[in-house]
């Protein structure tokens, strides 16, 4: 169903490109539209300066391709895509690209303008060939509140322009504190990107987690309260699914741990505990320069500019625990960086929805480009345009997602929380939507359907019932429908199950013999 609606809207824009045959700045807008159906999803990373936008990017492509200086690339929108080989093209405001060598830095992707200037470049195009871009195209961005004001007019023209959907189908925006700048870009950006179906399609990650508990060992779970406190109660509630603490520093050199820098752990670990405990209490103190540390100054410089104090105290800490092989440590301190949650909530949350948010990204772009430039051909496909922007289940869920954290429903806190966890409020999965734990067996999943159909159906035949709730309740109902019909039959249950015994056993002729 999702892809057909993909199907559907590349059918209009094969229709319109008939209709503007002769127009090219309108061929030049469904060009644009084609490849936004075709490509991955787009997901936009955003946040004030410094906030640690490019290391989470590189964290989460696997290699230090994003620069984290303050050159004159980070001044720009860049893109990150695959490609088969490695390629960065600078598309300038003149509408002339300009190719760039393609040079590693001391371990990074060295992305240099030469003579360019900052404010002479649109967007940059970066082509990889990494496995984690196959699956969706990542944007940098320069930071919002910057204190040039053309840096940050780059950011909010790109992802909340006045007069067009926001370039990307979502974002992450990374804060290190709830700011007024932070709220008001997410209100931009909800009232940009949702248009007619006002969905909340952002992640807000508390960045650079490790700072909020000075560096000590504990510092995730004290943010991981603080990130809780503003997902349930703060003014992020109604603008981002989530919050989640992360680390990206540690992150970003967990996914790109060298050998030599593991070796440099061990030596660490290996250290007397006290000489050790000493040495790690400051950043001033592991720098001092003590012949004691069979370390050189610049090694601990190296390992605190890639890991943080943070990371090298996790990193040794988990190197006495028992990490013996550099991926065996990076696996941790991966898991201890808050990284996986982000990239499971992209998963669970953006690429789960992306058919269905692409559709409405390029519906709103058709529907102005329709309305702009009036041909009588195209002006009767704006109800079939607005039709596949509004119709998919996916985008009635983050509505009713949006409706439920910023309005007031005639309804219990209990079912309030029990629709939102119902509509992938919290997941998407079965066991997630329907409030089960992991490895709930058929029998569980189906008496718990039951009980949910009959509860909001209840709730929307009751004469007391208010319009408003009644459409609450057939999009949950909806919802849990669709988790009833993603479920295998008997007998396809019975079919899956003698084909798994054929191909671990041979099959019950085989162990007959």
């Amino acid at each position: 169903m999702k892809h057909a609606a993909l199907g559907d809207m590349s059918t209009i824009v094969a229709r319109l490109r008939e209709t503007y045959a002769d127009d090219r700045a309108a061929l030049e807008v469904l060009d644009a539209c084609e490849r936004r159906l075709r490509e991955p999803l787009r997901i936009g990373i955003a946040g004030m300066v410094k906030a640690g936008k490019s290391t989470l990017l590189n964290a989460l492509i696997g290699e230090r391709i994003a620069p984290t200086d303050a050159g004159e690339c980070t001044r720009t929108v860049t893109w990150y895509r695959h490609g088969p080989t490695a390629r960065v093209t600078v598309h300038l405001r003149d509408g002339s690209t300009e190719r760039m060598p393609v040079r590693r830095s001391q371990g990074h992707l060295a992305l240099d303008l030469g003579d360019l200037r900052a404010d002479e470049v649109e967007w940059i195009d970066v082509e990889w060939p990494s496995e984690s871009l196959r699956s969706i195209v990542l944007i940098d961005t320069p930071g919002i509140a910057s204190l040039s004001a053309d840096v940050s007019a780059r950011t909010i023209s790109f992802l909340t322009p006045s007069r067009a959907p926001s370039a990307a189908d979502a974002i992450i925006y990374l804060l290190r504190h709830v700011h007024a700048s932070d709220v008001k870009f997410l209100e931009e950006f909800h009232d940009t990107a949702a248009g007619a179906s006002q969905t909340v399609n952002a992640l807000a990650v508390l960045s650079r987690a490790d700072e909020i508990g000075s560096g000590r060992i504990d510092s995730l779970l004290s943010a991981a309260k603080i990130a809780e406190r503003y997902r349930r109660d703060g003014e992020l509630r109604s603008l981002a699914l989530g919050v989640i603490p992360v680390a990206g520093l540690l992150a970003e050199g967990a996914r790109t741990l060298r050998q030599s820098e593991f070796a440099a752990f061990q030596t660490l670990a290996g250290l007397d505990r006290a000489l050790r405990t000493r040495a790690l209490i400051s950043v001033d103190r592991f720098l001092g320069g003590t012949a004691e540390i069979p370390l050189s100054v610049a090694q601990r410089r190296d390992l605190l500019a890639r890991f943080g104090v943070f990371g090298v105290r996790l990193a040794t800490a988990l190197v006495r625990a028992g990490a013996r092989t550099s991926t065996e440590l990076a696996e941790r301190l991966v898991q201890q960086s808050g990284l996986i949650e982000v990239q499971n909530f992209v998963t669970e949350q953006f690429r789960a929805r992306a058919s269905s948010l692409k559709t409405r990204g390029v519906a709103h772009t058709l529907e102005t480009l329709v309305r702009e430039r009036r041909r009588p051909d195209a002006a009767g496909l704006l109800p079939e345009i607005e039709r596949l922007a509004l119709g998919t289940h996916d985008l009635r869920e983050l509505a009713l997602l949006a409706d439920l954290r910023t309005g007031t429903p005639d309804l219990s806190a209990d079912d309030i929380l029990e629709a939102e966890r119902i509509v992938g409020g919290a997941g998407t999965s079965t066991v997630e939507r329907l409030g089960l734990t992991e490895g709930a067996d058929r029998r569980a999943v189906r008496e718990r359907i039951d009980q949910l159909l009959t509860r909001w159906r209840g709730i929307a035949e009751s004469p007391l019932s208010e319009r408003a709730t009644i459409e609450i309740c057939r999009t949950v109902t909806r919802s849990v429908e669709g988790v009833a019909s993603e479920l295998p039959t008997r007998r396809a249950a019975a079919a899956a199950a003698a084909v798994a015994d054929v191909v671990t056993t041979g099959g019950p002729a085989q162990r007959r013999r």
